[in-house]
């Protein structure tokens, strides 16, 4: 190459969002030990290279030319920097806590499939692991829970994207007895008639119809009611796929999804301004 043309970028993120991934990271190095020096990157420009993979999808290919630094060294610092993220994570005692105390008078739980681009795993019975037969592609399944108003606050781990939404759901660690924990406490989760395998007194969906037999009166007005009420939960998927490019497509290893997701959730909580369940001072 004869020559080098750089330009001048601006990255869409509020300051302190980059500045508190920066204060993590260096915390980990300080925890490890690691030698003042000895990076190639300071905590800043890591959170930078991080934040703009999550936010515009960047390849690490060209982040690792920009920062000067090899692709292997760009593919660690960009693990740390999720590892970091998702670690600051609410877990599910953590958000249902906070929905409840924000004035939540339900939940909403809805799966998505996360896209990604690697090749073909045999699962099994030869069938193909990752392979979504709803959508049509290749994905990683993750467990969404949202408040009332569709704002995200639990993101469970991924699981291949053949499993349906009530397999997952039963997966997660913890989640069906800490929403039936809930439901006896009067907040109910509303899900969809994909979870209709795990039907019961902690999830609410409407009632499906049996092919020749008519629903009730009731029992339409009822459907209508639950699918009105639980509609906002697209609205939480949206959030975290939307905001960051790099969910639309991932292109790491597919297991790392969850931990993707985690991460970008508190990115959406830092950027939005919304303190982060049972983390005080984030």
């Amino acid at each position: 190459m004869d020559s080098i043309v750089t330009y001048a970028a601006v990255l869409d993120v509020r300051e302190d969002t980059v500045y508190f991934l920066a204060r993590l990271l260096l915390l980990r190095r300080r925890q490890l030990g690691t030698r003042r020096g000895r990076r190639a990157l300071g905590g800043y420009r890591q959170a930078v290279l991080v934040i703009r993979w999550f936010l515009d999808g960047t390849r690490l290919a060209q982040l690792a030319v920009d920062n000067g630094i090899g692709v292997s060294t760009a593919y660690r610092y960009l693990h740390e920097g999720i590892d970091a993220l998702a670690a600051w994570a609410p877990d599910l005692p953590e958000a249902i806590a906070a929905a409840k105390a924000s004035g939540s008078t339900h939940l909403n739980l809805d799966g998505t499939v996360m896209r990604t681009d690697r090749c073909q795993v045999e699962g099994p019975n030869g069938a193909d692991l990752w392979w979504s037969g709803k959508h049509k592609h290749h994905g990683g399944n993750v467990q969404v829970l949202s408040d009332r108003d569709g704002w995200p606050i639990w993101v469970s781990g991924v699981r291949p994207g053949r499993e349906h939404d009530t397999t997952c759901a039963r997966k997660a660690p913890a989640l069906i007895p800490a929403l039936q924990q809930a439901a006896n406490e009067g907040m109910p989760t509303l899900t969809d008639l994909g979870y209709e395998g795990l039907a019961g007194p902690a999830l609410r969906m409407p009632v499906k119809k049996v092919s020749g037999v008519d629903l009730s009166e009731g029992q339409k007005q009822y459907n209508l009611i639950v699918r009105g009420v639980h509609a906002v939960a697209e609205r939480a998927n949206s959030l975290i796929k939307t905001t960051f490019k790099a969910l639309r497509r991932v292109s790491v290893c597919p297991w790392r999804i969850g931990a993707i997701a985690q991460a970008a959730l508190v990115l959406l909580h830092l950027e939005h301004g919304r303190p982060l369940p049972g983390r005080q001072g984030a």
